[in-house]
């Protein structure tokens, strides 16, 4: 009998704790949810403040920011963005206009595409004239050098930062007018001493001709240091081309044989790879002293009875046809952290660019391959510096978009 009250008793409180346990369950799902409301809540507040805060910081910033969706409409912009181009809107971005309807800028459109198509960050540079939308409020307007980069973002959307180049090309012209005009008042006492150097030479004691040497060699190296400023500043200033058919194969020797003399006291050679003939529409004169550039920096920088390589092969970047001129040395190269530096002007490498013992190098003027590049840029090319990976030298690489006439050569027949 005690043993069924027993049974009983237990069943009880079993069925009590069942009958309570679904209602306990319905709270702490209850306390469990709002928990995650007041996380994601909170979470959300947090994220809100971070872009408050970027929206804030990015109103403020001197650099223009625009952002525009996948069909080319604004979707925000601070107010050095409008600043710039000119926008006159208020800042009501519910619904969204197109972005050349607002700010007249093709050349700000074509970098939005251009970003959003290859979904990588892009740079344009252009003049802008701001025009204003108002044709009854038609009024000139300043127009000023801005650069723009393009930066890809989620579906579709592009953000492009904007700076205006106004300061910085002022400086630029004051710079260039600066050396022009000193280039120019050095350039007639240079000629004076040059040739009161030869003539005292011809005259004094011959134990003091080394003496006159020395004066001769530096006021050469000062007269072609002079020559190349005022090459750069005529290069600089966009002056029209004169393109022309040139066969590029016979520019490269004819450049070679005005350094071949040099070339044979050292006993170097040239190793030329490529087609017969490669006629292009160049200027001539300008893309002559590109390879001389070219030849002669690789013939200062290689050790004696090394060869000095050169390879022409017809080439495209993008669908733009071209011609890609390859030319390296055997010498020890250039170092890592020189390469972004040296097509900067008076640019002298270090050490490693000066083992060979070559006197030569010591009359550089440091502007060969500023010039290169400057000349490379008239022709919209592009120039690039690194180290060749089988003989370890310095490795120049010229590609100039060309107006090909004929059929691409034969590759079979190398010179």
């Amino acid at each position: 009998m005690v043993s069924r009250k027993r049974s009983g008793a237990r069943r009880k409180a079993l069925f009590e704790r069942i009958s309570i346990q679904p209602e306990a369950q319905f709270f702490s799902y209850e306390a469990q949810i709002a928990s995650a409301i007041a996380n994601q809540s909170t979470t959300v507040s947090d994220l809100q403040a971070e872009v408050d805060e970027g929206n804030r910081v990015l109103q403020r910033s001197p650099l223009g920011y625009l952002k525009v969706d996948q069909e080319n409409r604004l979707l925000w912009c601070n107010a050095k963005a409008k600043q710039l181009l000119g926008i006159e809107q208020t800042d009501d971005y519910t619904s969204p206009k197109l972005l050349l309807a607002i700010a007249r800028s093709y050349e700000l459109d074509q970098l939005v595409e251009q970003t959003r198509t290859t979904q990588v960050e892009c740079q344009k540079e252009w003049t802008f004239r701001s025009i204003s939308p108002d044709p009854a409020n038609v009024s000139e307007r300043p127009a000023y050098p801005l650069r723009g980069h393009g930066i890809p973002l989620a579906q579709g959307n592009v953000g492009v930062f904007l700076e205006n180049r106004q300061q910085e090309v002022l400086l630029a012209q004051q710079r260039d007018r600066w050396t022009s005009d000193v280039a120019h008042e050095l350039k007639t006492p240079l000629t004076s001493i040059r040739l009161v150097g030869e003539t005292l030479r011809n005259r004094i004691d011959p134990a003091l001709v080394t003496w006159a040497d020395r004066l001769l060699r530096e006021v050469n190296r000062l007269s072609a240091l002079v020559d190349d400023m005022l090459s750069l500043n005529h290069l600089e200033q966009q002056q029209p081309q004169r393109l022309e058919e040139t066969d590029l194969v016979k520019l490269l020797y004819q450049a070679w044989q005005s350094l071949e003399p040099q070339a044979k006291l050292q006993d170097k050679t040239l190793d030329y790879q490529g087609p017969e003939r490669a006629i292009a529409s160049v200027n001539s004169g300008l893309v002559y002293r590109m390879m001389l550039n070219l030849l002669d920096n690789a013939l200062k920088y290689s050790p004696g009875g090394q060869v000095i390589h050169a390879h022409v092969q017809w080439s495209e970047v993008g669908t733009t046809p071209g011609l890609l001129l390859d030319v390296f040395d055997c010498g020890d190269g250039f170092l890592e952290k020189d390469l972004p530096h040296v097509f900067e002007r008076f640019y002298r490498s270090d050490t490693s660019r000066t083992r060979s013992g070559d006197p030569a190098i010591s009359n550089g003027t440091g502007l060969g391959l500023s010039i290169v590049q400057k000349i490379v840029e008239s022709h919209q090319g592009k120039v690039q510096a690194k180290n060749h990976p089988d003989t370890g030298g310095a490795w120049l690489q010229v590609w100039l978009p060309t107006s090909l006439v004929g059929a691409e050569p034969n590759y079979s027949s190398p010179r």
